[in-house]
């Protein structure tokens, strides 16, 4: 077995298409409707176009009430990984990116920064 889908809730299916492929360059794997409301909405690395992807699910209710309760405790909603937390801090903080913590050295190893998604999430960028 191996992780074929991820998912996090997001507050808007527009602006997190927009975020997700614009800002931090993910490619669009699929945008279709998926009721009268919601899309089904996934992202995947582009150096990894057939691996996992990230679905980006719209909040109503109680994934709402779990979404902010992640982002009132400081929970980051999922980690993306990196080679180099320092650079990738760095190009997104000149795409106007919000963190909300530095490249910062971890106790159990690796380097964690942590930004805004503009979609109701705190985000982890980790680097090993």
């Amino acid at each position: 077995m191996r992780i074929k889908l991820a998912g996090i809730f997001v507050n808007d299916q527009d602006n997190a298409r927009t975020f997700y492929s614009e800002v931090l360059g993910f490619q669009v794997h699929t945008d279709a409707a998926y009721g009268e409301k919601e899309r089904w909405l996934t992202v995947v690395s582009p150096d990894d176009p057939e691996g996992t992807e990230l679905a980006l699910g719209l909040a109503d209710g109680p994934s709402e009430q779990f979404q902010r309760a992640l982002r009132e405790s400081g929970t980051p909603a999922t980690s993306l990984g990196t080679d180099d937390c320092q650079r990738d801090y760095e190009t997104l903080r000149e795409r106007g990116v919000h963190f909300t913590m530095e490249p910062t050295k971890m106790p159990y190893g690796g380097t964690d920064a942590v930004f805004e998604d503009g979609c109701g999430n705190l985000i982890n960028l980790h680097q090993d």
